[in-house]
């Protein structure tokens, strides 16, 4: 089972230069790093995890600038996007930043992507809530355009961009893995339609997570791809044995444990803790 972690970059996390090396040593292939631009303080959307909305999504870095510094300590980690919101984001900047990430990093870019839960922290970027699926869907699909075509142009009902030129392309061909974040079944539906992976969220949706994953790969069948092309990763997964081998058995492809925003030895011990959870259950 490939290993990584799910982690929020803040100015109090393990930095860059620290972090990277560590990551390496210890055997983990990918990091996947969050995105909030901001926390309204007029916010009512109720955080899907709970009561209290902890610090560090008022915190966190910026996913494309930190990524970057963390590639240039780094030498063959997968540098993901866990999840980017494109729904608040120009589709344009994001096309560039995101291939240039890729080729300053010799191709270890994964496009995570989702529509995000908080309403006012959209509607500051001038997004409404309601349809914000077929805008992920549109953005990203121009983004695809942009980094593939030598003159994109895309015209959808949300996103309507003429033909351009824009640089650099990605390295990765045809383009950075696109891993699409959300629960069942919309999210497995929308991995299926038009993502190189999904990120599920355990106990969200009908049924178990096995059943999840095996509609998931009958979905694809029947849309003619290879059932077993769509990775599916789980974010914040426990360092248990017992839990672990039950995703393995779901089919879970990945798991990101969650790597807390600290420092110093807190970091490393959870790091540590990761990868013994994965030997005891006989994954590594």
């Amino acid at each position: 089972m490939k290993a990584g972690v799910a982690h929020f970059p803040t100015t109090y996390s393990m930095p860059p230069s620290e972090l990277g090396p560590a990551l390496e040593d210890h055997g983990y292939e990918s990091i996947w790093v969050a995105e909030h631009s901001h926390i309204p303080t007029s916010r009512e959307s109720r955080w899907p995890g709970g009561d209290t909305l902890p610090q560090n999504y008022y915190d966190t870095h910026d996913p494309f600038v930190w990524l970057t510094a963390l590639a240039g300590h780094t030498t063959d980690l997968l540098l993901g996007t866990g999840i980017c919101l494109v729904v608040q984001r120009d589709p344009i900047h994001t096309a560039k930043q995101a291939a240039s990430l890729d080729q300053l990093s010799g191709g270890r870019f994964q496009f995570g992507v989702g529509a995000g839960w908080n309403a006012e922290e959209m509607a500051d970027h001038g997004t409404p809530f309601e349809g914000r699926f077929k805008l992920m869907r549109e953005r990203v699909a121009a983004i695809t355009e942009m980094w593939t075509a030598d003159t994109p142009e895309y015209h959808g009902d949300r996103v309507d961009l003429p033909p351009m030129t824009i640089n650099p392309k990605p390295l990765q061909d045809p383009h950075p893995p696109i891993h699409v974040g959300g629960s069942y079944p919309g999210g497995a539906r929308r991995a299926v339609e038009w993502g190189n992976g999904w990120i599920p969220i355990p106990g969200r949706g009908e049924g178990t997570l096995a059943e999840q994953i095996a509609h998931l790969r009958s979905m694809a069948a029947d849309a003619g791809r290879d059932p077993h092309s769509i990775e599916v990763s789980i974010y914040f997964a426990p360092a248990d044995p017992a839990t672990l081998v039950e995703y393995a058995e779901a089919g879970v492809d990945r798991v990101a444990f969650n790597l807390p925003s600290v420092a110093g030895d807190d970091a490393i011990t959870t790091l540590a803790a990761g990868m013994a959870a994965l030997t005891s259950a006989g994954l590594r």
